[in-house]
């Protein structure tokens, strides 16, 4: 995709963080939560697709899994690089990664047992594009397979912000390269094709302490990034607890 600042943004990221999770995104806390939810769909024996896969960094740890096989693929050529060069390194023979676009993606209909996808639809700029990346994702997928949108949305946001504005903090804001998905849209589209779903609530307990409460008690100064010791502490209470729809990270498993 030429003159294509997300893409740029992307390109960047990779060569400026090659190899770490950052290259993604620098909450690992979140991304572990997205890793940990998704692989608790992957079937012994499976052939997953990762959409969108970045440098590797969760696609790697899924291995971690039963699965057969698993292949990566993001638009981003630098991203796909670096993903290669571990996988070269670690001599590792059962994942691949490619150079494609979720719009348009490289492999037959009915070619993997799994597909999903994390932050990768929200990617995309508009709706129209965003329903490509979709049906392009189950198309490759068998019948009877699993496909998770593992995406940021909307509502959450919302809804974080106006508790939010209730202690006079400073909302939220997408990032310019990003279009949250709406879940009325995505579920209205969904069901208009029968498919079946359901949608995994997996961080609301960890927004909420990480960008609502952590704000209340601590100096966000004091810890740049996403180096708050509170963002650890809700990550472990979100493993045994969840819901009250404040993730703004959350999954949708549907059946093909």
């Amino acid at each position: 995709m030429k003159n294509d600042f997300i893409k740029e943004f992307w390109d960047n990221q990779a060569n400026y963080f090659k190899t770490s999770h950052s290259a993604s995104w620098g909450d690992k806390f979140a991304i572990d939560l997205e890793i940990e939810n998704i692989s608790k769909y992957i079937k012994e024996g499976s052939n997953v697709l990762d959409v969108g896969c970045a440098n590797g960094y969760s696609t790697f740890r899924q291995l971690e899994t039963k699965l057969n096989h698993i292949t990566g693929i993001d638009f981003s050529e630098p991203m796909i690089r670096y993903a290669n060069e571990q996988k070269k390194e670690a001599g590792i023979k059962n994942i691949d990664f490619f150079i494609g676009d979720i719009r348009n993606i490289q492999y037959a209909d009915d070619s993997f047992d799994m597909t999903y996808t994390t932050r990768v639809l929200i990617n995309l700029p508009n709706w129209q594009e965003q329903i490509k990346g979709i049906e392009e994702c189950l198309r490759v997928t068998k019948r009877g397979g699993i496909v998770i949108f593992s995406e940021a949305f909307y509502e959450p946001l919302v809804l974080l912000n106006t508790l939010r504005a209730l202690k006079y903090l400073s909302p939220l804001e997408e990032h310019d390269f990003n279009r949250y998905l709406k879940k009325k849209k995505l579920e209205n589209y969904l069901s208009e094709r029968n498919y079946k779903f359901e949608m995994v609530d997996f961080s609301s307990v960890y927004y909420l302490g990480s960008r609502f409460l952590r704000d209340l008690v601590t100096k966000i100064d004091d810890y740049p990034g996403y180096t708050n010791p509170i963002n650890k502490i809700f990550y472990e209470i979100e493993k045994d607890f969840s819901g009250g729809g404040f993730g703004i990270q959350a999954a949708y498993i549907i059946e093909k």
